[in-house]
């Protein structure tokens, strides 16, 4: 009989949507879970029958899942990977940068208020010793901003060269969620949970380096760098590290047997964003803090050997550079007897050192400051200057992204996450739709057991 079809029909139906009812619920705190459902879908009736239909049917079943939330997250990802990785770098610099204990103008300022301090009474012993002292200490400071410089260059190698072995590993796990998508989904299976699997590891991704994701018709994806160089493709994944073959390290993408080569910069994400660190701002600071130390000791160098010593000697090199570590030191051997304050070679004369005094006033160019001229008593305060609004920017930038990520996750939540209190009300209505469906049964029979009996 038609009515009891229809019937079942829809009970069936009403039992099919109960379960993917109970499945969201079951995983209504699973992380990266797409909620599921199902679309019910009227029968027709036989050709050449006059009936309401032939009940209902499972059409397919649903995943609530918007590719463009997701693209959305995933681009919020790799900006908030490559903004807050380095944010701490940034931070320690300028810290230790414009501490006023540490900072390299710290150490500057003191050595001319020594020399300053000196041109009271230019043969005193002490006087002449404090020069040298401070003159220690000033190129103490710069070799420890260097050092400290040098160490986060290290430090950024090391964690870039710590988030390959994870990239790699979730390329190819990317791979195998596609091989095994289109092959379960050819056999009419359910591939939600691997699909939900395969965004999360596309997520993974994400932080750490700026992708482009395609998907195919068969369900597979492409996932591919913002420049087009290939990560995945179908059930083939690269393979990402950094070669030496060329001397330097240099980021390279091998695909197919075919090598690109990246600029570590540009990759997007954490990888990108300390790679941009790295070549941006860490190491024109770094030159930069060498040219200023060079340049410094070259000037006062210079100075001193056109003037004479307390014994009418002539002037030699206050500063050298270190044979092994460090950018700067004060000459081996050199004492408060060494310093050439006399301009003629007249003890008491201090010509020369009001010479030595005015290098602090003269101009010094740095990389890192456009190569424009700046006054050697301003140069490091230009540096941390310009250290600071790179940090600021960052910060910036950080929130920011941290803004459209949390965003971009909420409209993610509201099409793709399980909503309890709406999966309640589908458990009741789902659950009405069975039982008035079964009762529809009950009355089939009877109208059954009644037709009988008129014939019994």
């Amino acid at each position: 009989m038609t009515i009891t079809y229809n019937a079942l029909s829809g009970a069936l139906a009403a039992q099919a949507a109960l379960n993917t009812v109970s499945q969201n619920l079951a995983n209504v705190q699973t992380p990266g879970y797409t909620r599921q459902g199902v679309l019910l879908k009227a029968t027709a009736s036989d050709p050449g029958t006059l009936s309401a239909g032939n009940g209902v049917q499972i059409g397919s079943l649903l995943r609530f899942s918007n590719t463009y939330q997701l693209q959305q997250m995933w681009r919020a990802n790799s900006d908030l990977g490559a903004h807050a990785q380095t944010q701490p770098y940034l931070s320690a610099l300028e810290k230790v940068m414009s501490d006023d204990q540490s900072s390299i103008s710290y150490g500057v300022d003191n050595f001319f208020k020594a020399l300053n301090a000196a041109g009271v009474d230019p043969t005193s012993s002490p006087l002449r010793q404090q020069v040298v002292t401070t003159a220690s200490s000033m190129a103490q400071q710069f070799n420890s901003i260097y050092n400290v410089a040098a160490n986060q260059v290290v430090s950024v190698n090391q964690q870039q060269q710590a988030i390959l072995p994870s990239l790699n590993e979730s390329l190819a796990g990317i791979a195998l969620l596609n091989k095994q998508i289109v092959s379960v989904g050819g056999t009419g299976t359910n591939t939600s949970a691997l699909m939900d699997k395969r965004e999360q590891l596309i997520d993974s991704v994400s932080s750490q380096v700026g992708v482009d994701v395609v998907y195919n018709p068969n369900g597979s994806v492409n996932v591919s760098l913002k420049n087009g160089e290939p990560l995945v493709m179908s059930d083939a994944a690269a393979n990402v590290a950094y070669s030496t073959e060329s001397g330097s390290p240099v980021l390279q993408l091998t695909y197919a047997g075919v090598k690109f080569n990246l600029d570590d910069s540009q990759v997007g994400g954490q990888l990108g964003g300390l790679g941009d660190f790295k070549k941006n701002t860490l190491i024109p600071l770094q030159t930069s803090v060498k040219e200023l130390a060079d340049q410094v000791a070259q000037k006062i160098n210079d100075a001193l050997a056109g003037g004479y010593t307390s014994a009418g000697a002539a002037g030699g090199p206050m500063f050298e550079v270190p044979a092994s570590t460090g950018i700067m030191q004060v000459s081996a051997g050199f004492t408060s007897g060494d310093l050439a304050f006399s301009g003629d070679g007249t003890p008491g004369d201090s010509s020369n050192l009001q010479n030595l005094i005015a290098v602090k006033g003269q101009s010094v160019t740095l990389t890192s400051l456009g190569n424009t001229p700046v006054v050697l008593s301003d140069a490091d305060t230009q540096l941390v200057g310009k250290l600071g609004i790179q940090s600021q920017q960052n910060q910036s930038l950080l929130a920011t992204a941290t803004t459209v990520r949390s965003q971009a996750e909420d409209d993610w939540k509201s099409t793709s996450a399980v909503n309890s209190d709406e999966e309640g009300i589908n458990l009741v209505e789902f659950q009405n739709m069975y039982q008035a469906n079964m009762k529809v049964i009950a009355v089939a029979n009877t109208l059954f057991d009644a037709t009988l009996q008129m014939f019994g």
